[in-house]
């Protein structure tokens, strides 16, 4: 309990709020906060401040939720002691800038999930938070340089034994829900210059983005299905496709699940069709993981005909979903296979396909206003017949459009066209079908449903590392391989924080909203700074203060613990006096 104690230096008192600690083992005054004299106790009950007063705020509420959460974890400390101390500059100076490798990763993911930004930027942004009143250290000198040196001192090995140990942690402070593990991959083009040959990690491959002109890094997630929290993460190189790199990570999945005593029969991972291979289903019958995938429907049309006429209403939740569940041998095992027509699913391959109908229609307009133009260059029939093939091409595109070629005279052509009404009718009554498989024989179909469908959990994961404001994996300014993955590494550490902050908020505030509003919320939080001149000599007093918080952020302030944190701030191993 704190109590006001008054210390007497010079023939004044003083007035103090002491707390006492134990520190190794014997009790010891902490002073809290420093009131001054009885007069300026009482002018500042009164409301009253002097003349002189310079008032400056800083953003707080998400800089200090994340660093609180990081010195209860020992985030750093984890870090430190994985660097590779036999690093020249690192074994004469362990610490740089008064910080070491540990709190400066922290530091770099904290300012990726609250503002994703250059390194050379990091600086500009840190100066608008409280985030050096809390670490009571100076951070004006973290460059860019000071970033890629410290980042230069962990070994690329290290990285996958420090998130584990950091995943104990978590699970010994957290009741995380982890019977169903949700995978998948996506990646991240950078602006790496083909030339460079330092580089092997980024590579030209299909992007997510449709940036096809640039290198592409790969990352491989896996996210608890109830609490949205990063269990495992892997960086790659971005020409491999999904279903190779699934095979490279399932081992090292199994063995993350072991590290952290995960009971194999009570998990399953759930993961989409295109890890699928049948490699890849006898590998994962082999390591003994439970399961629940996605079929692509063009490739078992023998399934859907089974099951046309004999669905069965099934009740998922608030809705009802006509669903054809069965066991059958695929790939040479027996599986439980349920089929049903998801409506999202149909609308977006219509939205899509009505798109591409319109393109395609432009384009034979076009080149029908070219065949009508006297002083076009003559082709032959097959040339365009060439022409109008490829023109045709496309995902559900075939028999949609009926195209007549006519010769008028010698090289010159008309061309018509129409779309077939009967073929696009038929089409729809085929879209939208998903096929599910599991060896989960025993699981109602509704559990089996409600688990697939939580994949869009880690796909609203990859959403969020993508967010150009909050939790960006992007903007990436390195270019070789061991500085790409801990850059990686910052970034998923950054946003297990913020996971994690954002699952106090829904438990104990029942905060409705996405982890970037809760970001954008917290950000909103300000930390306010008195400087307040007495007319003596010497410097001016400075007294801290959270500025005026609506109701929504106080209920986070109280439930998160910051309400007092920029009086006793998180004292994190790494960081001068407190390494």
């Amino acid at each position: 309990m704190a109590t006001i104690q008054a210390k007497t230096s010079r023939g004044h008192k003083y007035w103090y709020i002491v707390e006492s600690r134990r520190v190794n083992g014997k009790p010891r005054p902490v002073v809290l906060a420093y009131l001054g004299k009885a007069e300026d106790l009482l002018r500042h009950l009164e409301g009253k401040v002097g003349e002189n007063v310079t008032l400056k705020s800083w953003s707080h509420g998400a800089v200090a939720a994340l660093l609180r959460l990081a010195g209860e974890l020992d985030v750093a400390s984890i870090i430190n002691g994985y660097v590779q101390s036999q690093r020249p500059y690192m074994a004469e100076k362990p610490l740089r800038h008064g910080l070491t490798v540990g709190i400066t990763l922290l530091l770099a993911g904290i300012g990726r999930a609250c503002m994703p930004t250059s390194k050379r930027g990091w600086w500009s942004w840190a100066q608008t938070t409280s985030c050096e009143h809390l670490l009571r250290v100076r951070l004006s000198k973290l460059d860019s340089q000071h970033f890629w040196d410290l980042m230069d001192a962990l070994p690329e090995d290290a990285i996958e034994n420090i998130e584990r140990d950091l995943l104990r942690r978590v699970m010994g402070m957290y009741s995380i829900g982890t019977d169903t593990l949700l995978y998948d991959t996506t990646n991240f083009y950078t602006f790496i210059a083909s030339t460079n040959d330092r580089c092997d990690i980024a590579q030209r491959g299909k992007n997510k983005q449709k940036r096809y002109d640039l290198r592409q890094v790969g990352l491989a997630l896996v996210v608890s299905r109830e609490d949205f929290i990063p269990l495992f993460h892997y960086t790659y190189r971005g020409n491999i496709n999904d279903s190779v790199v699934f095979k490279k990570v399932l081992r090292r999945i199994k063995k993350r699940m072991k590290d952290l005593k995960l009971d194999l029969d009570k998990h399953t991972l759930v993961f989409d069709r295109g890890c699928n291979s049948k490699a890849n289903l006898a590998l994962i019958r082999r390591l003994r993981l439970h399961y629940i995938g996605a079929l692509t429907p063009s490739h078992h049309q023998d399934v859907l005909d089974d099951a046309d006429g004999k669905f069965v209403s099934t009740d998922i939740g608030d809705t009802s979903l006509q669903i054809y569940r069965e066991k059958r041998v695929i790939w040479g095992e027996e599986r439980t296979i349920l089929v049903f027509v998801s409506e999202r699913l149909k609308a977006g391959q219509l939205r899509g396909i009505y798109q591409m109908l319109r393109k395609k229609k432009s384009a034979l307009r076009e080149l029908q206003r070219a065949l009508a133009n006297p002083r076009a260059q003559k082709r032959t029939r097959e040339q365009l017949d060439a022409k109008i093939e490829k023109l045709l091409e496309g995902q559900f595109m075939g028999g949609l459009i009926s195209c007549n070629l006519s010769e008028i005279e010698d090289g010159r052509f008309v061309l018509t066209y129409r779309t077939s009404k009967k073929d696009l009718d038929a089409l729809e009554d085929r879209l939208g079908f998903r096929i599910l498989m599991t060896d989960r024989h025993e699981w109602s179909t509704a559990e089996i449903v409600k688990s697939f469908y939580g994949q869009s959990t880690v796909e609203n994961a990859f959403k969020d590392v993508k967010n150009p404001y909050h939790l960006g994996i992007t903007p990436e300014f390195h270019w070789t391989d061991q500085k790409i993955r801990v850059h990686y590494f910052s970034c998923v550490l950054g946003y297990l924080l913020a996971a994690l902050v954002w699952r106090d908020a829904r438990t104990k505030a029942h905060f409705k909203g996405t982890l970037d509003t809760l970001l954008d919320i917290l950000n909103r939080i300000r930390l306010a700074t008195i400087l307040e001149k007495t007319g003596k000599k010497g410097r001016p007093k400075a007294r801290y203060q959270l500025e005026e918080r609506s109701p929504e952020e106080e209920l986070l302030v109280e439930v998160l613990n910051l309400k007092d944190l920029h009086l006793r701030p998180p004292q994190i191993r790494g960081v001068g006096v407190y390494t």
